[in-house]
């Protein structure tokens, strides 16, 4: 019986909603780890895994192993999608790769595009923000 609900419990898992590319691939296929050395990279399709149904791009092989070790650290919030409208309506925005920031050891990922830079406005009240996004996303995305 327990071996039932163990199987059980696996299938019901929902991945991770991830934003991704038109390739598939998460962060709009940018290197996650490289955001913690301060320097954003394009990722390469040569360095690649599966992170919770999601796929990443690594500028390197380093980068790809310290992401293999610790995949909850550098996966992006919220799968990936802008953190300052998950936080304000729930909604899934798309984001600029290069626009982001890391609070408490966790990438955020923002939208900027036509003058929109929601960074900005996170920046001003961002510990409030981050407990509504985190709201949103829980109730809305995560079953």
């Amino acid at each position: 019986m327990l071996k039932l609900i163990c199987i059980l419990a696996i299938l019901f898992v929902q991945d991770t909603d991830w934003n991704t590319n038109k390739k598939g691939v998460v962060a709009e296929g940018y290197d996650v780890v490289s955001y913690f050395d301060g320097t954003p990279k394009n990722g390469n399709e040569q360095f690649v895994t599966t992170y919770q149904g999601g796929r990443f791009y690594f500028s390197n092989q380093v980068n790809l192993n310290k992401f293999k070790e610790k995949p909850e650290k550098y996966a992006p919030a919220y799968g990936g999608w802008c953190a300052y409208a998950m936080a304000e309506s729930g909604d899934k925005v798309s984001i600029d790769p290069e626009t982001y920031t890391i609070t408490d050891g966790k990438l955020f990922l923002f939208y900027n595009r036509l003058g929109n830079n929601t960074l900005k406005p996170w920046k001003e009240n961002e510990s409030e923000l981050i407990k509504k996004s985190l709201i949103n996303w829980q109730t809305k995305y995560q079953h």
